[in-house]
């Protein structure tokens, strides 16, 4: 009967809603990246809405691999935009995830 009553005291436990844990570092090179990933993707979402109303060449463009094709290369244009020093955004963001890192420690 103990068993039981420790599996259940085990699933109460798991069945807690909790905060979601934030990974502790407090290595700049892990925020940065972490930065710039952020930074790359609101980049390449930017450079799609920028893009939407383009036509592609009826030539040669078109179709559904041009949709895919266009897809990948706005987002590597973000990577490399980012990469290269972007807009600012991957500096703010690595300065707040080291600063909410500092005001998490004990």
């Amino acid at each position: 009967m103990t068993n039981l009553a420790a599996t259940a005291s085990d699933y109460a436990q798991l069945a807690a809603p909790r905060a979601p844990s934030t990974a502790k570092t407090a290595d700049a090179a892990k925020a940065r990246a972490a930065a710039e990933n952020f930074e790359a993707f609101y980049l390449s979402q930017t450079f799609e809405q920028m893009f939407q109303d383009v036509e592609p060449d009826s030539m040669f463009g078109g179709g559904q691999g041009e949709k895919v094709f266009r897809s990948m290369l706005f987002q590597e244009y973000g990577k490399q935009t980012a990469k290269t020093g972007g807009i600012g955004i991957a500096d703010m963001v690595q300065k707040e995830i080291l600063r909410m890192q500092e005001a998490q420690k004990p």
